[in-house]
């Protein structure tokens, strides 16, 4: 354990240079010099994890399905995840929904604050209202598992941004193993078990460069959001930082009440080791705001410090990082409701079942990349009646709770690993 408390604390270390650093590089207007120095080591460091992603999620999931002993114990398995998924989702909904109507924190926005922010992001609103209303076009209820269904496989692995049709392939062809005869199914099997085997050591490549990569991401991240105006960027998250607070507070509530239970009264995991132990991949998440970019480093935690079997982690974790959207969907409840109350709109409660239907069945078509909820929150608003310009009120501290939700959907992925990896047997919690 010796290697991962270094690298934990040197990641640690590099992201807190990083926060400084790119709050003084705003305020000394240092910006073209972090984004052409700085910036580039974190694009390479981001662009790495998206480069092993897609293998991995292949060579994770065909030989974790693949060495199941029959189509029922993935069913089994597969049924399970899903379920458990969807449980926490709605469990996070709930909170925030909770959260947002009691401590409604769109009534104390300020007028002038309201006409400032729309005024400052409503032309980014209306890009993000124009994105979402083409993703709506022709889109039927069960448009989401037709998305699933890739007509060309090369074509969705080679954008990263539809990684559920991977796994929905890769899933196919793990089924398609086991129904095999061994001797025709062993070559493929030790094909994808080896480069399963070569893309975890690229990982360990790829984590001995991650201090490095989360300081030059966080350097550029801080300087971005305050635009060269430190000022701008404080007196911002003051006038939103209510809606920060509730946000925030609810995304802690969901990992110290919802996935401690679940740790605590289902699994054998202690919270000290489980916390310690994925701390690594939460700070990733924290860096790159992506799921998909985190879920090397997820897989790498959970088998080696959480003690999650291979057969499951390969399984449970590619699925979560596609389906599993707590923080998101979270974040999305809070900020429809905010939007609404700050316009002066009522949300009745059919509106607010609308909102826990409409997240969950987003979070599933969710691209895990940096800001895509942002993209799924204005087909909500849309769909309860609200204003989607009205995003530009959010707009300006919407990157800083991107990493914070990011965060939640990595813990909530190893949560379930370890739950169904417990459920299943095939966790060593010693």
């Amino acid at each position: 354990m010796s290697w991962f408390r270094k690298l934990h604390n040197q990641i640690i270390l590099g992201l807190i240079l990083g926060l400084l650093f790119g709050i003084v590089s705003a305020a000394m207007g240092w910006g073209t010099f972090t984004r052409n120095w700085i910036a580039p080591f974190g694009t390479i460091f981001l662009r790495s994890l998206f480069l092993i992603a897609v293998p991995l999620v292949l060579a994770s999931i065909i030989t974790g399905v693949a060495s199941l002993s029959d189509t029922r114990k993935l069913s089994r398995i597969g049924g399970k995840t899903i379920g458990i998924y969807v449980a926490t989702t709605v469990a996070a909904l709930v909170i925030g929904l909770i959260l947002v109507n009691v401590l409604r924190p769109g009534d104390g926005v300020p007028e002038d604050v309201k006409d400032r922010l729309t005024a400052e992001y409503s032309e980014a609103a209306e890009v993000r209202a124009e994105s979402a209303t083409d993703a709506m076009e022709d889109r039927g209820p069960l448009q989401f598992v037709v998305d699933m269904v890739p007509d060309n496989f090369f074509g969705s692995a080679s954008s990263n941004r539809n990684m559920l049709q991977v796994v929905f392939v890769a899933i196919l062809f793990g089924i398609a193993l086991l129904m095999l005869p061994g001797e025709s199914a062993k070559p493929l099997i030790l094909f994808f078990d080896s480069l399963n085997a070569l893309v975890i050591k690229i990982v360990e490549i790829i984590m001995k460069t991650a201090p490095v990569g989360v300081f030059a991401l966080l350097a550029d991240t801080f300087n971005q959001v305050s635009e060269g105006d430190l000022g701008g960027l404080w007196s911002l998250i003051g006038a939103l930082g209510f809606y920060m607070i509730v946000v925030l507070l609810g995304l802690i509530l969901h990992m110290g009440v919802t996935y401690s239970a679940i740790l605590k009264f289902l699994t054998p995991m202690s919270l000290k080791r489980f916390f310690v132990g994925i701390a690594p991949a939460q700070l990733v998440a924290f860096s790159t705001s992506s799921s998909g970019a985190t879920l090397p480093v997820t897989m790498e935690m959970a088998e080696k410090n959480l003690g999650v079997s291979e057969e499951v982690s390969s399984f449970v974790l590619p699925l979560g990082a596609t389906i599993n959207m707590d923080g998101t969907a979270l974040y999305q409840a809070v900020a429809a409701v905010f939007i609404a109350q700050t316009l002066g709109i009522a949300l009745g409660l059919g509106a607010q079942l609308e909102i826990i239907l409409l997240a969950v069945l987003a979070s599933i078509g969710t691209a895990a990349v940096p800001s895509a909820g942002i993209i799924m929150l204005v087909i909500i608003l849309q769909s309860i009646g609200v204003p989607a310009a009205g995003i530009a009120l959010i707009l300006g501290v919407d990157r800083i709770l991107d990493m914070c939700r990011t965060t939640c959907n990595v813990t909530g992925d190893a949560t379930v690993a370890t739950l169904v990896a417990a459920s299943e047997g095939q966790l060593d919690a010693g």
